[in-house]
């Protein structure tokens, strides 16, 4: 469980927050969220638990700045939620995966990173590193079109992280997970909110908030039904819970009798505890990893990306002598130049002109009217084609005069 800290002034502050839908006349049709109010603090993870239609998404879109409150107050960062500065610290993974279907993973990422002006080398360090934590390294050059829901998902996820945000929006973030994707998806949220991030989940699947997060609210008809932390709505102070290695029947009734004669109560239940089935699924998937079972689609994931990890961006820019430097390394290895007066000298090929001019090997042609044309003793051009045709040009000109 993340831990659960206040300090610094609220992330996001809504007091009498209320959202109305009209009909084409602007008549007030439904009533989508009523009066509610909360805040979400630095450096927590809050959840909005609710059945569809409580109000969830529409609360969601009004923080991003995508709807209009009817009535009330609200501030994201300070700020109206329409600043449009405030876009760049926030992620946002929607309900449904909005996703271009011809592109491929990598170049999802690719593009959402140059939304938020990434340099490019910054873009493909964090692109790698986001595909092997949602475990789609292995699909990066597939279309998204030919991707499962789950797998939709992972990328959404990994969308909604490319620009390390400070406040990331989550709605139904495990919906169309597997088992292992689910407990993936859970196990970095609390890694994230343990380093600093703060993270408003939206789910009605009630395991999702209750193993994450710090507080939460329950909204039902646009209206907060409860609210507190996490201990606060979910201990039973009707009840008293002792846990023991296993005991034996006679201390059992022994025990009972203590509570009966000093309390007025006895036991109703004696059982040994049962593990959750998300656990059992778990332990044996694992066990099969481990025994290298095949298996299709999605990867279980890796690390989480280093530049979320806090500290130094691990993923900035790389300067221009550290870019050389890896090309150099990247680069095959070259033989040494010899020196200049070394050098060998290889012959040129021949030009086409070389070739017209070159003595020909074969027996020398024969000019016209029978004459034998000695050949070139200098090995230059064949003259008597040239003879022939002087010959013919004086003829022709001695039977035109």
């Amino acid at each position: 469980m993340a831990r659960h800290r206040s300090d610094g002034p609220p992330i996001v502050e809504a007091i009498g927050l209320v959202k109305t839908f009209g009909d084409f006349w602007l008549r007030a049709k439904a009533r989508a969220v009523d009066g509610i109010a909360f805040e979400v603090r630095p450096h927590e993870i809050f959840g909005l638990l609710g059945p569809n239609g409580s109000g969830k998404s529409t609360t969601i879109k009004m923080i991003l700045g995508l709807l209009r409150p009817t009535k009330g107050r609200l501030l994201v960062f300070g700020r109206d939620p329409g600043d449009v500065a405030l876009k760049s610290r926030i992620g946002y993974l929607p309900e449904e995966s909005y996703l271009y279907r011809y592109l491929t993973p990598r170049e999802t990422l690719d593009y959402y990173a140059k939304l938020f002006g990434m340099p490019r080398a910054m873009r493909r360090k964090r692109t790698d590193e986001l595909l092997e934590m949602v475990g789609l390294e292995g699909a990066a050059h597939r279309v998204a079109g030919e991707f499962s829901k789950g797998m939709a998902r992972r990328l959404g996820l990994a969308q909604a992280l490319i620009n390390d945000p400070d406040f990331l929006i989550l709605d139904e973030p495990t919906s169309g997970l597997d088992p292992i994707g689910t407990r993936q998806v859970k196990d970095l949220l609390l890694d994230l909110g343990r380093r600093g991030k703060t993270i408003l989940l939206s789910s009605h699947l009630l395991a999702d908030v209750e193993d994450v997060c710090d507080r939460m609210v329950v909204l039902y008809g646009g209206k907060i039904r409860a609210s507190g932390t996490t201990e606060e709505l979910l201990t039973d102070t009707n009840r008293t819970t002792i846990r023991a290695p296993r005991l034996k029947s006679e201390t059992i009734t022994k025990i009972d009798q203590l509570i009966a004669r000093e309390e007025g109560v006895a036991i109703e239940a004696v059982d040994a505890p049962r593990q959750r089935l998300e656990d059992l699924f778990v332990q044996i998937v694992e066990r099969a990893r481990q025994e290298q079972s095949a298996n299709s689609g999605a990867l279980h994931g890796g690390r989480t990306a280093a530049f979320l990890v806090g500290g130094p961006d691990a993923s900035a820019a790389a300067t221009p002598s550290t870019v050389i430097e890896e090309l150099e390394r990247a680069a095959p290895a070259k033989a040494p130049t010899p020196p200049r007066h070394e050098v060998a000298r290889t012959p040129a090929a021949p030009s086409v002109v070389d070739e017209l001019v070159r003595p020909k090997e074969s027996p020398v042609a024969r000019a016209p009217h029978g004459h034998d044309p000695a050949p070139d003793k200098k090995g230059g051009p064949d003259a008597s084609v040239i003879d022939g045709l002087l010959e013919k040009d004086s003829k022709e000109s001695e039977r035109g005069s």
